[in-house]
């Protein structure tokens, strides 16, 4: 019998993972999409309460709680990928030292000439380092997993707790006033040349040295959990410890949700909102994770879930999509909407994206092997032309 709908060498759960963390991915992006995000004080940068709702509650439920989740799959399937690869015959170093460097270019150029947000590059670059602990054992995985995201942070934590404490308590705030307004400029009037000089200097703030330092405490530690987490089957045995996933999900939640709640309850200082994003953060998307899991033994969940795996199985495709859509919406050489929307209207947007990506994506894949994307980044990496569209009936 498959376990957790697993069919014809998928695990179809880690694919609707991936679908379902394309939802709050997109929710998280689209305000920056629409709005300098980092340069302002969402709790009163728009009016009315709909739209302060509209901030907590993706605050609370889904900032820093998608892209662990992406980042652990990331780490799971590059260990599956890496079993299937050696199960062929074939040398699995200069394939995966391929298929990461064709993820650097996508993330390149998708930083670069899209939206300076990209993720991409980031895995790309902690994947090469990742390739050094793939060998080990789910144990030590797990371990040094665990124990290179949360000591350096909690470090990170006392730190910023003690400098909140120096300046008497003071309030957190991002905002930026002059930063803020450079981008309202150049996004809403700016030439392309422009507009992509803007997104480069905004990348750089965010990727350079300490920007890795912090990527190697957070992005690479979720790789080697979800590395280790596929070295146990933990998805391809669910069936087996129902109640045991099901107990640790409604702990981690339970325990995640506190934690992002903290900023509201003791004020919004440079430890709370750190803390409220790396742990709390992190705990809610492995309890999203073990969630999809276990809904994903019900086989009278296949139909309602299918779109999620679909989307999932083109994650790269509908990722570049929801970036590309956006920016020509929001930015001076698209419809020119960048600082005209408010947090709740570009929520409903990013709903309204998202339902015709699931609706698509079943579509496309009852025609189709893989998606656009997917099937250059394949092609790339086995150095030969795959199959790409079905035959009839199949």
């Amino acid at each position: 019998m498959e376990s957790n709908g697993e069919a014809s060498g998928r695990i179809v759960s880690i694919d609707r993972m991936r679908g379902f963390s394309l939802l709050g991915i997109l929710l998280v992006n689209m305000i920056s999409f629409h709005s300098p995000y980092f340069s302002i004080d969402p709790e009163t940068w728009w009016n009315g309460n709909i739209n302060v709702f509209t901030y907590r509650f993706i605050d609370v439920w889904i900032q820093a709680s998608f892209y662990p989740l992406f980042a652990m799959l990331f780490g799971y399937g590059l260990v599956i990928l890496r079993e299937r690869i050696l199960d062929k015959g074939l040398k699995f170093t200069p394939f995966v030292v391929r298929r990461l460097s064709l993820l650097l270019l996508i993330g390149c150029l998708h930083a670069f000439l899209i939206w300076e947000g990209d993720i991409l590059i980031t895995y790309a670059v902690c994947g090469f380092v990742f390739l050094f602990f793939l060998g080990w054992s789910a144990k030590r995985l797990m371990i040094a997993g665990l124990v290179i995201y949360i000591v350096p942070n909690v470090f990170l934590v006392w730190m910023l707790g003690a400098a909140s404490a120096v300046e008497g308590g003071a309030a957190f705030s991002m905002y930026d006033a002059q930063a803020a307004k450079q981008a309202m400029t150049v996004y809403q009037t700016g030439s392309f040349a422009e507009v992509t000089e803007q997104r480069m200097t905004e990348w750089y703030k965010n990727n350079n040295l300490t920007g890795l330092f912090f990527y190697l405490i957070t992005i690479l530690p979720l790789f080697l959990i979800g590395a280790g987490a596929a070295k146990m089957r933990l998805f391809e045995q669910v069936h087996r410890n129902k109640k045991k996933i099901g107990a640790f999900a409604a702990g981690l939640a339970t325990i995640g949700l506190l934690i992002k709640f903290v900023p509201y309850l003791y004020g919004r200082t440079y430890w709370t909102d750190y803390a409220q994003d790396i742990f709390g953060g992190a705990m809610l998307a492995m309890a999203y994770a073990l969630i999809i899991a276990l809904l994903s033994e019900s086989r009278k969940m296949d139909r309602v879930l299918y779109p999620l795996e679909a989307a999932g199985r083109l994650s790269i495709s509908n990722y570049l999509f929801q970036s590309i859509f956006s920016t020509m919406v929001f930015y001076s050489y698209g419809l020119g909407y960048y600082g005209d929307v408010s947090i709740f209207a570009g929520t409903m947007l990013a709903l309204s994206i998202y339902a015709s990506q699931l609706a698509f994506s079943s579509w496309w894949l009852k025609r189709f092997y893989f998606g656009p994307v997917e099937w250059l980044w394949r092609s790339g990496s086995y150095l030969h032309i795959q199959k790409f569209k079905k035959p009839p009936g199949v």
